[in-house]
């Protein structure tokens, strides 16, 4: 018969010396006690894996900061969980985890980490937009909120006043937001389940809203206002340039002069600038070459084109051109991002290929597999239809020149 061996004692304990070599006193049960030479006295388990059915072993902790009595009561739940079919070890690293995810896991701190990936696929501005409304009406009231709190009911009662002031756009992009977030939270561990989503059923929808915008047939009258309306040249210059090369405001506010190749008459606006982070290039028509040509001698000695007014290193505001629009008589009309549907709706009325229509606005396959396959954009055939597009405004400017 085995000897069984005689459980420690607290007196046995602290006489226990170091030596030139590690030694080890059982307790039983697996549990240990090390001596180091350096004088630390520690415990440990000795266990069978229930999971590999490999030995192994647990740090409890030093001695005297974990008593005997302790000792033995944090082997004994160590035990019960391998009597479950639970690594003790592997438990208390997930527990680990999850304490320090519950450390760092508030709302604006998951909010913050989603962020930065997410700035990796939109635009700088709209980057900001983004953040902007979770400052104006999420942080306010849950940013220091635990991510695994945050439930249903807890951020529709504080979305509901974005309801009852009938703003029901920015609550819905809201909604799109804090599910991504939600989700990236599941996706890093901080969470289980995605609790947000779903939750724009619990309002109203808004209704769809086109950008303003004023048929081809107003053209002539757009381009008497533009030529007669009291604003600053650059502007004036901006309007035209965005018009001509049918880009989104934050584009053509932000164009700077080595982005422009003049002996290939290309513009070619950088990946991180435009709205699906994909490089985008423009054949430039003879009269914006002109155009540009005209402006140099306000502003080729500053990186951007189009510089401000306030602080020349920076570029226009993209809302400028909005702006002056807007001061021409245009309100509720329309917009700079509008005229962008003034050049397709006028290139689709000519019979203009579609497709190449859809590049020359920048626009994104929606289709994945045919987006993969298709990597063309139609640089050489979209310079025909950029040249025609500029004829067709200069040609409605002298309608009213002529009228």
């Amino acid at each position: 018969m085995a000897r069984k061996t005689p459980p420690l004692t607290d007196k046995q304990i602290k006489h226990f010396k170091p030596k030139d070599k590690e030694y080890v006193k059982t307790d039983g049960d697996g549990l240990q006690l090390r001596i180091l030479p350096n004088g630390t006295k520690s415990w440990r388990l000795l266990y069978k894996n229930p999971e590999t059915g490999e030995r192994s072993s647990l740090y409890i902790s030093t001695y005297p900061k974990i008593s005997l009595a302790n000792a033995r009561k944090a082997a004994h739940e160590a035990r019960e969980l391998i009597a479950l079919g639970i690594d003790p070890k592997k438990n208390r690293k997930q527990k680990q985890r999850q304490a320090q995810l519950d450390a760092n896991g508030t709302l604006l701190k998951v909010a913050s980490d989603w962020m930065e990936v997410k700035k990796s696929t939109i635009s700088e501005d709209y980057a900001a937009d983004v953040w902007r409304s979770l400052e104006l009406h999420v942080f306010p009231s849950h940013a220091n909120t635990p991510i695994k709190e945050i439930t249903a009911p807890i951020m529709i009662d504080a979305l509901m006043p974005l309801q009852a002031a009938g703003s029901l756009e920015t609550l819905r992009r809201l909604c799109q937001r804090l599910n991504d977030i939600m989700t990236y939270a599941v996706n890093c561990g901080a969470i289980h389940s995605n609790t947000l989503q779903g939750i724009k059923a619990a309002f109203l929808k808004p209704r769809k809203k086109n950008m303003p915008t004023i048929p081809p047939s107003e053209l002539p009258n757009l381009m008497r206002d533009i030529h007669k309306a009291n604003i600053r040249v650059l502007t004036r210059y901006l309007i035209h340039f965005q018009l001509h090369t049918i880009t989104r405001a934050s584009e053509a506010a932000g164009a700077r002069w080595e982005e422009i190749n003049f002996e290939d008459r290309v513009w070619i606006v950088p990946a991180e600038r435009m709205k699906m982070k994909r490089e985008h290039r423009i054949p430039l028509s003879q009269h914006v070459i002109d155009l540009l040509n005209d402006i140099k001698p306000i502003s080729s000695h500053r990186e951007h084109i189009f510089p401000s007014d306030k602080n020349p290193l920076e570029h226009r505001s993209e809302q400028g051109a909005n702006a002056a629009i807007k001061r021409m008589g245009y309100g509720g009309e329309l917009v700079s991002h509008g005229m962008r549907s003034i050049a397709s709706t006028a290139m689709n009325e000519h019979g203009f290929d579609p497709m190449l229509i859809e590049a020359c606005l920048a626009h994104v396959d929606k289709n994945e597999v045919r987006r993969a396959y298709n990597r063309t954009d139609y640089l050489e055939r979209r310079r025909e239809l950029m040249e025609w597009w500029s004829t067709y405004i200069v040609d409605a400017q002298q309608k009213t020149i002529h009228a």
